[in-house]
């Protein structure tokens, strides 16, 4: 069953024509903390990802994405980029899951809040 979904479904990990171009062109660069594998081709000009899990574009971290993108040409294993103390570990997009923001006034959320700043007009 999970060669019929590789072959058919891009989502889901990798497809079967996806694992054959890495297994003949590619390198491995890397991996991430959420076990996604990078590789490039043998002269760097093409790089991609193997996701470990569904394939969403906002589950890698933005060093891997930098690289990616060849916008610098050390992976992050090779030359790691400098954190600040105040920045927050890497969040994927979580646009329509429960842990989704919300803010105060939202419809979304459980209780909304009463507003006191709006008065709703009404008619005469």
């Amino acid at each position: 069953m999970s060669f019929l979904l590789r072959a058919l479904t891009w989502w889901n990990s990798q497809t079967v024509n996806t694992q054959f171009w890495t297994w003949r062109n590619g390198t491995k660069v890397g991996e991430d903390a959420q076990g996604n594998i990078f590789y490039q081709n043998n002269d760097g000009k093409r790089r991609w990802v193997i996701y470990s899990g569904e394939a969403e574009a906002s589950r890698i971290d933005p060093e891997w994405h930098g690289w990616l993108h060849h916008t610098w040409n050390e992976a992050p294993t090779e030359v790691p980029l400098p954190h600040k103390a105040w920045e927050k570990p890497h969040q994927p997009n979580l646009t329509g899951t429960d842990d989704a923001y919300v803010p105060a006034g939202s419809l979304y959320r459980a209780e909304p809040a009463k507003r006191s700043d709006y008065e709703a007009w009404q008619p005469e």
